[in-house]
């Protein structure tokens, strides 16, 4: 009798490392804010299945963040050889997320585009969407919020920018309708799926928060050959700053394509924004 398989190698891909990035600006003159970044889960079986999320959940309470974000794709890309999960459950799960802020989220371009119910609807409906809805997780689609830290702040999200490219359509991403209900200089902070949306030098956020590339899932030093992005690299991982702007990219939780990740592991990622050089 063949003895069973240890379930590690199952079991080492959703267990994700925490990764660290402390902003320092002059434009933040809020109490410091700790922000939880839990991106592109492409939940499935078995490389992140829903009993890894609940483990990555509860870690995610445990860092005590003022607020916890998640910048999209949370359902399966139908190319990996895995078995989806509904949308439903996948928000079921993270429900128990918990945050003094509140946690809120943006949409995907994979949630889009491998929604069994946006395809069957010609895009009129979203399984993520409607499973947001029931939720206490703010979805941001185009839209902003203020959230009562210190003196205040704003949180933009974006919709995706990729969503519809596929069908010969520039994306389901508005600013200005995002941006539309930002009515003092307090400081805001966009949260966006795709990091290309950086590259438009957008003055009204001094911090945009964005997953989608999976760091690329291979890391060669540095050179990450996969990243889906039209800057290449550019704005592959990590902490980007350009003309006195930051960017966040977490390197997310699950797989696209292939179920490999390569010296860039699943990360849970811990921004702390504070005010200085």
């Amino acid at each position: 009798m063949t003895p069973a398989r240890r379930a590690l190698p199952l079991t080492m891909f959703s267990r994700p490392r925490l990764v660290r990035h402390e902003i320092r600006d002059p434009r933040w003159t809020l109490p410091d804010l700790r922000i939880a970044l839990l991106s592109d889960l492409h939940v499935c079986q078995p490389w992140t299945p829903v009993t890894a999320l609940d483990r990555i959940v509860a870690a995610t309470n445990a860092l005590g963040a003022d607020m916890i974000l998640l910048p999209g794709d949370f359902i399966a890309d139908r190319n990996l050889p895995a078995r989806s999960v509904p949308a439903a459950r996948i928000v079921r799960a993270l429900a128990p997320l918990s945050a003094p802020l509140g946690v809120a989220a943006v949409m995907g371009n994979h949630d889009w585009w491998d929604c069994r119910l946006s395809q069957e609807t010609q895009f009129r409906r979203n399984s993520v969407v409607e499973a947001f809805e029931g939720s206490a997780i703010a979805l941001l689609s185009n839209r902003s919020i203020r959230i009562g830290h210190g003196a205040g702040f704003w949180l933009v999200g974006l919709d995706s920018q990729r969503a519809l490219r596929r069908r010969g359509h520039p994306g389901l991403h508005d600013p200005d309708t995002a941006f539309a209900g930002v009515t003092d200089d307090a400081p805001a902070i966009l949260m966006a799926h795709e990091p290309d949306y950086f590259a438009a030098a957008d003055p009204r956020a001094f911090l945009q928060i964005s997953g989608h590339t999976h760091g690329g899932q291979i890391n060669l030093g540095g050179w990450r050959p996969l990243t889906p992005s039209s800057h290449g690299c550019r704005y592959g991982w990590g902490h980007v700053e350009e003309g006195g702007r930051h960017l966040i990219v977490s390197g997310g939780i699950g797989y696209s394509g292939i179920p490999l990740r390569l010296f860039q592991a699943p990360e849970i990622t811990l921004v702390t924004l504070r005010s200085g050089r």
